[in-house]
């Protein structure tokens, strides 16, 4: 109901087919809606214009009827919230003891809707707060004061507020004065607020129950059940617990309560039992029902509710006319024999004392002849002899018709074999070839009748003449399980496969499966077969009429799975004890095991030596042997069976050997070099795996050739590779035997075999003499010195180094290293045109000698960056005579000494270099091929820039002429001719 612009509107929408059209009423009389000043019709919805409440208030319906019928809406309640003002007169002066309770009376104007109070305590807007000793009741609207104090003094006004319209009123003021003859004793306290006996809620309601008491001492409110039960958590207590608030009453909150006003001069009980009530709510609605005549109809509605609903039905908004064939018990509504005109809107209304609920359905009752289009007869029906079928014959007919049965033309009788079903239908039992035909249904009822027909087909059996049988194969090998069939050549024939119950996937599994054989045949082939397929297979043959199937189990063997639980059981320093548990066979008998073991230092897994050597099947334990001391390892068993080795198991826990004696001296036992009065002994470091415990380390023993006594010393590092002794008494390059022995905590192990080694040698005494320096280009210089004397007690003369520097910047000097046979070496990469200085000095592993004089050379200018110009050409079938312009040296370039030609053939890479101090060359080549020549200046400081390559083509049968410096060509000519013009050819590589 929505209210705007002094309108009201009821809302009624009906949903129907024709649209329906709408009438209302309001107390039972019909609304005239052609007073159109006072009432409107908006589709269903109702229109009140300018709403009265003397002629507007009161219950409406909306009733809405079609063709078909009419329904009714549910009642709506109209009624106009309104609050009158206070009678004006005065209120008496209210005259109390102090420590006295006192009530002041509200008595609100005549009204409509719910209201809600306060008080003003003198004047506005001063309220009065609740607290334990104030309480405004919301039920009365009196304010109750449980022991009045000289702060009280005072007008007390009334105030009312409407909660629909939230329009106020106020009371008169009651004055309240305090009596003079003493002030009142203490007194027990006196429940003045409490509610009713009973009490009834309604589901869902939020429930308040309000207990005030006046007393002396200020009473203390409190609340129980009165069956002891608690509180649920929902509960709340307001207003200093003078209001119980249950919100979503339930059935549950049912009972009795106890409101408890206790202070110290005694307690009061107020006792109040709260009841529960549910407007009806559907539990089964009506539907619309379409029935045949004759028929019998059974309408059941149901709601529930507290206290238990009543039913009554509608006939298209009018009272249900009960009579003999019209019936209602318990809500149901039985009519039978129906006939046309029970048609209508039925409508079931449950209802108690809180409320109503309407059910609306729409009741056809038809009458038809026979019809099959909408549930044709099956066109074709194929069986297998002797088997049984149906043949249904269910037209739409309305009251149900007779139905009779032909083959052809030929009247069908019941038989031992043949009977007619209840629907209409005929059950053939038995099936034979014979009853193969066309079977016709008629159908027939007082308003018509129709027919109706179905093909039956009898077909063979079909059967599986080969059936796949039981295999047992090995992992890998491809196998067919054969699955062939005899059948019905009418029928399509379909197979399946399915492995342990699940269909086969050919297109998921195709790299394994594949169905093979003709159209009688559903052979499957299994490729490269693995362990996963070991299972049941069942082939499936299906037809329109029957299938059938055939299984067969397929054992696949494979090597075995990896062995389980592999513990060491006991370890020493070479040996361990290993057990396992045997994994799975793979449907083949494990023959051996093998151990493998890996430590840090093995590159993967490597076959570990076992006792027994050979571990057969039914084995499973093992003393793995030859293992290193003090090594962690991990240990793994392999299982073998006649189809081959497995995956191996999990590793063991990792276990550490136990330590022993060193058993392995270091090898590569040598030695040599240093500085003078060194002995350098070295050795390859005994491997980690190799050193049997902690604390290992080396014992190095050597002596001078030819002495009895071993000097030993200790060396703790394992990771130590060399150790040197240096001794004064050391003669340089003498013979010394050496070993060295390994030790750790366990003890000494053994040395490594004598050999012999070189104390270092005495580096050179004397520098090299003749040294001179001599300019090579404008980048190179060669310093060249006599060979320095040499004796062997000096050791190995390794080489010479030479020294380098310019500008007399010797800390910034670069070197050069020769081998010892070598009396000179050649600077390059320098500048040019500056002079750089040099020393030598010869070196041996002991170090390096003194330094010789200081020679220097000045590196050459550069040499020219002109190009030779205009190279000309003129060639024969046997020579090539070339003529250039000179190349003139620029002041910081070296001066020209000649030049050089390059020349090769265009097919080979093998360059050839005339050298010549004219500027021109006559070159002896036979004209073959083509020549790629080109031309550059030479000087002290080296060759200068190449002129362009030019290309001379092979010669012909004529001669031919070319310079560099112009692109022509002309006509070839007889040699015979004197040939005065250039053949100009570009230069190309």
């Amino acid at each position: 109901m929505g209210s705007e612009d002094k309108k009201i509107t009821l809302n009624c929408e009906a949903r129907g087919n024709p649209s329906p059209h709408y009438r209302w009423q309001l107390n039972g009389s019909d609304i005239n809606l052609s007073m159109e000043y006072r009432y409107k019709l908006n589709g269903g919805n109702l229109v009140v214009i300018n709403p009265n409440r003397n002629w507007d208030t009161g219950s409406y319906q909306c009733f809405a009827t079609n063709s078909l019928g009419t329904i009714v809406s549910r009642e709506a309640k109209l009624q106009f919230a309104y609050l009158e003002n206070f009678k004006t007169k005065m209120r008496s002066t209210v005259s109390v003891r102090e420590g006295q309770g006192v009530v002041l009376l509200c008595g609100p104007p005549p009204h409509s809707g719910e209201l809600s109070y306060a008080w003003i305590f003198n004047e506005y807007p001063s309220f009065v707060e609740e607290d334990s000793r104030r309480f405004v009741s919301q039920e009365t609207g009196h304010l109750y004061i449980a022991k009045v104090e000289p702060s009280d003094v005072g007008n007390y006004t009334c105030v009312v507020t409407s909660t629909v319209t939230n329009a106020r009123v106020l009371g008169s003021p009651t004055p309240l004065v305090l009596r003079s003859d003493g002030v009142m004793g203490e007194y027990e306290p006196k429940i003045e607020v409490q509610f009713p006996e009973t009490l009834p809620a309604a589901k869902g309601a939020t429930v308040k129950l309000e207990c005030f008491a006046l007393g002396n001492p200020v009473p203390q409110i409190n609340w129980r059940r009165s069956d002891g039960l608690p509180f649920s958590n929902k509960i709340k207590l307001r207003k200093f617990n003078g209001v119980l608030e249950i919100p979503d009453f339930q059935q549950e909150d049912t009972g009795s309560y106890e409101c408890i006003a206790e202070n110290s001069r005694g307690r009061n009980v107020a006792r109040g039992r709260l009841t529960y009530y549910a407007k009806p709510h559907w539990v089964q609605l009506i539907k619309d029902v379409e029935i045949a005549v004759e028929d019998n109809l059974f309408w059941e509605c149901r709601a529930s509710g507290k206290p238990k609903p009543s039913y009554r039905w509608l006939k298209n908004g009018e009272a249900l006319v009960l009579e003999e064939r019209i019936q209602i018990e318990n809500g149901a509504l039985t009519i039978s024999n129906l006939n046309v005109t029970d048609s209508g809107m039925f409508q079931c209304i449950a209802e108690n004392k809180h409320g109503l609920v309407y059910s609306s359905a729409e009741l056809k009752v038809v009458a038809s002849a026979p019809d099959f289009s909408k549930t044709p007869m099956k066109k074709l029906i194929q069986v297998q002899v002797g088997s049984m079928v149906s043949l249904d014959c269910k037209p739409r007919a309305s009251p149900k018709p007779l139905c009779s049965w032909k083959r052809g033309d030929v009247i069908v009788q019941e038989n031992e074999r043949i009977s007619f079903l209840k629907d209409g239908g005929l059950k053939i039992a038995n099936v034979t070839k014979a009853d193969v035909g066309t079977y016709t249904c008629i159908a027939e009822n007082q308003f018509g009748k129709a027919n109706g027909t179905t093909r039956l087909v009898v077909t063979e059996p079909t059967r599986i003449t080969l059936a796949p049988s039981n295999m047992d194969v090995s992992v890998g090998e491809s196998v067919i399980l054969p699955c062939q069939v005899q059948h019905d050549p009418l029928l399509d024939i379909m197979f399946t496969w399915y492995f342990n119950g699940a269909l086969t996937d050919f297109k998921k599994d195709g790299s394994h499966f594949e169905k093979v054989g003709g159209s009688s045949s559903g052979d499957l082939m299994i490729r490269n077969i693995q362990l996963k397929h070991s299972g049941k297979y069942v082939c499936m043959v299906q037809t329109g009429v029957d299938s059938v199937s055939s299984a067969a189990d397929l054992i696949v063997r494979g090597s075995p799975g990896p062995p389980e639980n592999v513990k060491v059981d006991e370890i020493t320093d070479t040996t361990a004890q290993l057990s396992w548990k045997e994994g799975t066979d793979n449907h083949s008998p494990v023959i051996s095991y093998s151990v493998q073991a890996r430590t840090p230092f093995s590159v993967g897994w490597q076959t570990a030596t076992t006792v027994p050597e050979v571990i057969d099947g039914k084995t499973h334990t093992a003393t793995v042997v030859e293992l290193n001391p003090w090594v962690e390892y991990e240990f793994r068993v392999v299982a073998s069976n006649k189809i081959g080795g497995g995956e191996p198991s999990s590793p063991s826990e990792k276990v550490r050997t136990e330590e022993a004696v060193p058993e392995v001296p270091p090898s590569e036992v040598s030695g040599g070099g240093g500085s003078r009065s060194e002995l350098v002994i070295t050795w390859d470091p005994v491997p980690e795996e190799l050193q049997n415990g902690e604390g290992f380390g080396y014992v190095v023993a050597f002596r001078p050739l030819g002495v009895t006594n071993w000097i030993q010393t200790v060396v703790t590092s394992p990771d130590t590779p060399r150790y040197v002794f240096r001794n004064e008494s050391i003669m340089p390059f003498s013979l010394y035997e050496v070993k060295v022995g390994v030790y750790n905590n366990k003890g000494e192990g053994p040395f490594s075999p004598v050999t012999t080694v070189f104390s270092a040698e005495e580096e050179p005494t004397i520098a090299p003499s003749q040294v001179s320096a001599n300019s090579l280009s404008s980048s190179e210089i060669e310093v060249s010195w006599n060979t320095i004397p040499w004796k062997l007690s000096n050791g190995h003369l390794l080489g010479y180094e030479v020294r380098y520097w310019n500008n007399g910047e010797e800390e910034s000097s670069s070197k050069v290293k020769v081998g010892g046979n070598e009396t000179s070496a050649r600077l390059r990469g320098l500048k040019s045109n500056l002079a750089y200085y040099t020393a030598v000095r010869a070196y041996n592993s002991a170090g390096a000698g003194p330094f010789s004089t200081t020679v220097n050379a000045t590196t050459k200018k550069t040499p020219p960056s002109q190009p030779p110009g205009n190279v000309v050409w003129n060639a024969t079938d046997t020579k090539v005579l070339l003529n250039w312009e000179q190349v003139k040296a620029m002041e910081n370039e070296s001066e020209v000494t000649g030049y050089k030609v390059f020349y090769r053939t265009s097919s080979q890479n093998n360059v050839q270099v005339l050298n010549t101090n004219k500027t021109s060359a006559e070159l002896l080549l036979p004209i073959k091929e083509d020549y790629i020549i080109e031309v550059k200046a030479t000087t002290d400081g080296g060759d200068g820039t190449s002129s362009e390559q030019i290309r001379i083509p092979r010669i012909t049968n004529m001669d031919a002429r070319g310079s560099t410096s112009a692109i022509s060509s002309v006509p070839a000519v007889s040699s015979y001719i004197p040939v005065v013009l250039f053949f100009i050819v570009n230069a190309l590589w």
